[in-house]
């Protein structure tokens, strides 16, 4: 009787060990799905966005590219492309306008943006409403929205493109201030000074690792 009890012991102890060695294992596995598991984050940072345009001369629309060297935003982080773009407050000072041209780049911010209001920086917010991007721009004391053609390549890098038409932004009167100052500059073949009142936006930013 002696020995059945002994092994009947023994038996519950195997058991009681065996189990508690599987519930470590089960932990331990637990622990180890958690720690692979790694939640992908897309930040948005100004060093990594580049903002460029082109605006156009003459009747034959020759272009005119310029770009922005400086660009103001916090640092955006999201789970998604996507999340990460939208809510993105920015602001551009028209200081930084670059057009590898010193006489161009002066009239441009003084005969342009000198003669709208609040001619010190362009401000605007992405939105991405309903599968659709947006940028909400304030110019000249102006704010509209203007449509973004978004396109996302190797799912980090992203090109946005617009077409602004100034005569939303009531900024027709400084392109004609412009014009005037550029009057010679921008004579075509036919002799006739044009300044076009569209230019094409151009942005592309890389969305780094968090």
């Amino acid at each position: 009787m002696k020995k059945i009890t002994q092994l009947v012991l023994a038996f519950t102890l195997i058991l009681v060990v065996s189990c508690k060695d599987e519930a470590k294992t089960n932990d331990a596995e637990k622990e180890t799905t958690k720690t692979d598991v790694k939640t992908e984050k897309f930040v948005v940072k100004p060093e990594a966005t580049t903002v460029k345009f082109t605006a156009y001369k003459t009747t034959e629309k020759v272009p005119v590219g310029g770009q922005f060297n400086v660009l103001k935003f916090d640092q955006k982080t999201g789970s998604t492309p996507q999340e990460a773009l939208n809510d993105l407050s920015f602001s551009i000072p028209i200081t930084g306008l670059f057009t590898d041209n010193e006489a161009r780049d002066l009239k441009l911010k003084t005969s342009f943006f000198g003669e709208m209001l609040n001619p010190e920086f362009i401000k605007g917010t992405i939105k991405y409403v309903n599968n659709k991007y947006v940028a909400s721009i304030t110019m000249n004391n102006v704010t509209k929205d203007l449509p973004l053609d978004v396109k996302i390549t190797d799912k980090r890098r992203v090109a946005m493109t617009a077409t602004m038409q100034l005569k939303d932004w009531d900024a027709l009167g400084a392109l004609s201030a412009l014009n005037k100052v550029c009057f010679d500059l921008h004579k075509g073949a036919d002799g006739v000074s044009k300044t076009w009142e569209e230019v094409a936006i151009n942005v592309n930013t890389f969305l780094r690792e968090n």
